[in-house]
C-alpha cells in the first residue's frame, strides 16, 4: 500500500505556503498545505479535505483490510485535479495530506463514536447525541464501511482522539477560515469550493444518465442561490450531467465556513471518479486533464459571477 504522499508537495503558484502540524506518528509529514498568493487573482479558495495519502505505518497495521479500507475512504487522487485547476487559474489551494482514516475534516468534533474509544466518552467530551453519520460508521473517525464492517483491529485511546483534533482538525479549519477572510478582505467576498469525489451514481430513470457532478450548498444555507444556479447551468452547457444537493448536500465544512450574509459562500463539488480515474477507479485515468479543464472553466465563471453581481449586492 502506498504510504507516501503523491503530489501536493509543490506549490502550484509562487507564493507563501502554510504547512499544518505534523500528522500524528509521521513527524516529517504536514497534515495539510495551504498555497495562498499575497494577492489572489480571483476570490475563490479551492479545498480538498479527503484525498490525504500519508499513512503512518502504525495506523496501517491497525486496519483490518488496509488496502480496501483506504481505497474506500479516500477521495482518490482528487487532489491531482485540484492541483491542475490551481495551476490553470491561480486559485488559492488547501490540500489535506492527513488521511480521512485518521480524522474526517468534514465532520464536527461532536460526530465522534465514543464506543470505538477505550473507556468510552471522557468526562469533558461533548454530550451531543450521535447523529446519522456516526450511526452509519462514518463519524469524526471512521469506524465501519458498508460490505466491510468494522475497519479497525482495536480501540483508540482518548489521547489519540485529542491528538488528531489538535494536530489535524483544528489547524486545518483555522487555516481555511483565515484564507477565506484574506480573500474577503482583498475582494469584498469569497467563495470556497470544497472538492470531493464520489463513486459512480446510478441513473434515476430509463434513459437518464447518472450525474458526473453534484453541486452541494446545504439547500441554500451555505451559498447564494445565483452561484449554485451558475454552476448547474455551466456544467449543463458543457454537456456534463449534474445534480443539485442529492445525494450530497455538503457537510461540516460548508456548515462551518459558509456565511453568505457576510459575503463568504461555500459550495461542495462532488466529481464522479469514473470521470478522471482509470477503469478500476484506482489510478489517474485519461479523463483527468479534461475534467480539470471543466473545473477550471467553472471556477472562472463562478469568480466572475461573484466579483460582479454577488459582491455588488453584498455592498448595498
Amino acid at each position: 500500500m502506498k504510504a507516501e504522499r503523491d503530489g501536493g508537495g509543490e506549490s502550484p503558484e509562487d507564493g507563501p505556503t502554510v504547512a499544518g502540524n505534523s500528522i500524528p506518528e509521521r513527524a516529517s509529514a504536514p497534515s495539510f498545505t495551504l498555497f495562498m498568493p499575497p494577492r489572489p487573482p480571483i476570490p475563490v479558495l479551492l479545498a480538498v479535505p479527503h484525498a490525504g495519502r500519508d499513512y503512518p505505518p502504525d495506523l496501517v497495521a491497525r486496519l483490518r483490510q488496509p488496502e480496501l479500507a483506504t481505497l474506500r475512504l479516500e477521495d482518490r487522487f482528487v487532489d491531482l485535479l485540484a492541483q491542475n485547476v490551481a495551476q490553470e487559474t491561480g486559485v488559492p489551494l488547501l490540500v489535506a495530506h492527513a488521511p480521512r482514516a485518521i480524522i474526517d475534516l468534514n465532520r464536527t468534533p461532536d460526530d465522534m463514536d465514543w464506543e470505538m474509544v477505550a473507556g468510552g466518552r471522557p468526562a469533558n467530551a461533548s454530550r451531543v447525541a450521535a447523529g446519522s453519520r456516526v450511526r452509519s460508521g462514518l463519524g469524526l473517525i471512521p469506524r465501519r464501511l458498508s460490505s466491510m464492517g468494522e475497519i479497525w483491529r482495536g480501540r483508540l485511546t482518548p489521547e489519540e482522539v485529542e491528538s488528531r483534533l489538535e494536530g489535524v482538525h483544528r489547524p486545518y479549519h483555522a487555516a481555511l477560515a483565515k484564507g477565506l477572510e484574506q480573500l474577503r478582505d482583498c475582494w469584498g467576498g469569497a467563495l470556497l469550493i470544497d472538492l470531493h469525489s464520489m463513486p459512480p451514481l446510478g441513473a434515476r430513470g430509463e434513459g437518464v444518465v447518472g450525474p458526473e457532478f453534484v453541486i452541494g450548498d446545504r439547500f441554500g444555507a451555505s451559498c447564494a442561490a445565483h452561484l449554485s444556479a451558475t454552476a448547474l447551468l455551466h456544467l449543463a452547457e458543457l454537456g456534463r450531467p449534474v445534480a443539485h444537493n442529492r445525494p450530497y448536500a455538503g457537510g461540516y465544512v460548508l456548515e462551518r465556513h459558509g456565511a453568505p450574509a457576510r459575503g463568504v459562500h461555500a459550495m461542495q463539488i462532488e466529481v464522479c471518479r469514473s470521470a478522471y480515474l482509470d477503469a478500476k477507479l484506482r489510478e489517474p485515468g485519461p479523463g483527468l486533464a479534461a475534467t480539470a479543464k471543466v473545473l477550471s472553466s467553472l471556477i472562472r465563471r463562478l469568480a466572475g459571477e461573484l466579483a460582479g453581481r454577488g459582491m455588488a449586492q453584498a455592498a448595498e
